[in-house]
């Protein structure tokens, strides 16, 4: 079996409805970035931190997979597939994905302000007084800017080992997951979907300037040529 590995970012999720964090009504509309999301911002006011994370959360229980997200989970049924997302929703694994890493954190989670390890399932509001069995405040599970991404590596070994690239519905800015498609061997075969997308110096690489549930499709149909 071949290994495909699939890089998303926001795109892919906008059209379920969530909001892209570049866009210009984006989430970061009303707030400096780091005062939501940097660990200073939450030390300086951790309840507006608390609070725009609860919006985001309830926002995401609202909403349901597109046929991106559930076009790419059939291909596991011919591939070894492999998502690694930037984006902190669960959509993937609701469409039937079974095997993503999520760079930068999960929404649906939570962890020890004291320690990163001690994560733990949370799907209703986080607000302060909501502690761990040790007695620390909990924090969401989000790579804040700022702090390391403990899945990087791991998503780099990944890359190392693609048969075939999809890129979908990302930037290729925001660093340092923008950075990943450099890790494949040279001659995998890589596709890019996203409606406007930014230029990529890449000799083996297909352009789809598409919406993610139109692109992928259009490589699902790639693929079985």
């Amino acid at each position: 079996m071949k290994n495909i590995v699939v890089l998303t970012g926001a795109g892919i999720s906008a059209e379920s409805g969530i909001k892209t964090f570049r866009d210009a009504d984006g989430l970061w509309e009303g707030h400096d970035v780091m005062q939501v999301a940097s660990p200073q911002g939450f030390i300086d006011n951790p309840s507006l931190v608390l609070d725009f994370y609860n919006q985001r959360r309830r926002q995401l229980l609202e909403v349901q997979p597109n046929k991106a997200h559930y076009d790419l989970a059939s291909l596991e049924k011919e591939y070894n597939v492999t998502i690694i997302t930037q984006n902190v929703d669960d959509l993937h694994e609701r469409a039937g994905s079974t095997n993503v890493v999520h760079l930068h954190g999960e929404l649906l989670k939570v962890r020890s302000v004291n320690n990163e390890t001690a994560v733990q399932d949370w799907k209703t509001d986080l607000v302060l007084g909501d502690i761990d069995k040790k007695g620390d405040q909990l924090r969401p599970h989000i790579v804040w800017f700022g702090e390391a991404v403990p899945m990087f590596d791991k998503a780099v070994e990944i890359c190392e080992t693609a048969d075939i690239l999809i890129i979908i519905g990302t930037s290729l800015q925001v660093y340092p997951a923008a950075s990943l498609m450099h890790y494949v061997p040279e001659n995998t075969t890589t596709y890019f979907i996203d409606p406007k997308p930014a230029y990529v110096n890449h000799q083996k690489i297909t352009v789809i300037a598409k919406p993610a549930t139109v692109g992928v499709y259009e490589v699902l149909k790639l693929l079985q040529d």
